[in-house]
């Protein structure tokens, strides 16, 4: 059994507490209120609930921590310059929240905590499948107790590829269909399932041999992004840049398939 950290035990048990309530109100799907926050961009009660609970959590357990969350947005950090080492989990309480509310059972919590500008732990939590991903900073990346890395495929045409589409009122339609155009004549499929945190978590455990997306939040990305590196994938922008914090888009994949990937969506 893989050895978990005092840091991840506190991500796990926080992410378990708010998925037991997540499956309550999925059950219970069509009576829950819904809010619009922006075209075709819901928030619902269970989401709120969940982001609630995880700040409780969270917050008992590492008082000194800051958060990033996206539904109530970043609570304040120590000052830099202060000599103070700066902390902060970055939360999404519920990834997937249209799948969440059309009743299909694929979302995810995500956590992740960030230790002067670097992601250093990370938590990706399928409450339907119990699919608990998480990593550490030098300790590996795991699917429960079993240690994961990400696919050894080096073929284009025998990858499977994971992609976000873009949807009413965001993104770039005609460049994603350019892209998803180059990216399905090469590949031996496509994905797209709705949800970043376990695309990212399905690259790091071989199941996706890459995955793509533009216009996304770091609380989309932050804990997938350490499973990836710790699982030995790379992550950079699409354009094969470094990832950043205030990134925007993300290419996650293997080390063979990884450069392969950058030039097809280079020259769509």
């Amino acid at each position: 059994m893989a050895a978990r950290s005092a840091t991840i035990n506190v991500m796990t048990r926080a992410a378990d507490k708010a998925a037991r309530r997540l499956k309550r109100d999925f059950g219970e799907v069509e009576n829950l209120q819904v809010s619009r926050k922006g075209p075709a961009d819901f928030v619902s009660a269970a989401d709120l609930r969940a982001e609630q609970i995880l700040r409780q959590e969270l917050g008992h357990a590492r008082p000194d921590y800051s958060f990033l969350m996206e539904e109530s947005g970043s609570s304040p950090a120590p000052v830099p310059g202060t000599g103070e080492v700066q902390r902060r989990w970055i939360v999404d309480p519920l990834d997937g929240t249209t799948n969440f509310l059309h009743g299909l059972p694929h979302f995810a919590i995500s956590i992740a905590l960030e230790e002067n500008g670097e992601i250093i732990a990370g938590v990706v939590y399928d409450p339907i499948k119990e699919d608990m991903f998480w990593a550490e900073k030098g300790a590996g990346a795991y699917l429960n107790d079993r240690r994961i890395r990400v696919s050894g495929r080096s073929a284009l045409d025998a990858a499977v590829i994971a992609t976000g589409a873009p949807f009413k009122g965001h993104g770039d339609a005609p460049q994603f269909l350019a892209e998803l155009n180059a990216v399905m004549g090469a590949t031996a499929g496509m994905r797209r399932w709705g949800t970043a945190s376990l695309d990212l978590a399905y690259v790091a455990a071989g199941r996706f041999d890459a995955f793509w997306e533009r216009q996304l939040s770091p609380w989309d990305t932050a804990a997938g992004i350490i499973l990836v590196r710790e699982a030995g994938g790379y992550v950079t922008e699409i354009d094969g840049s470094p990832f950043r914090f205030e990134s925007v888009s993300i290419l996650a994949g293997n080390d063979t398939l990884h450069p392969s990937m950058v030039k097809l969506l280079r020259d769509a």
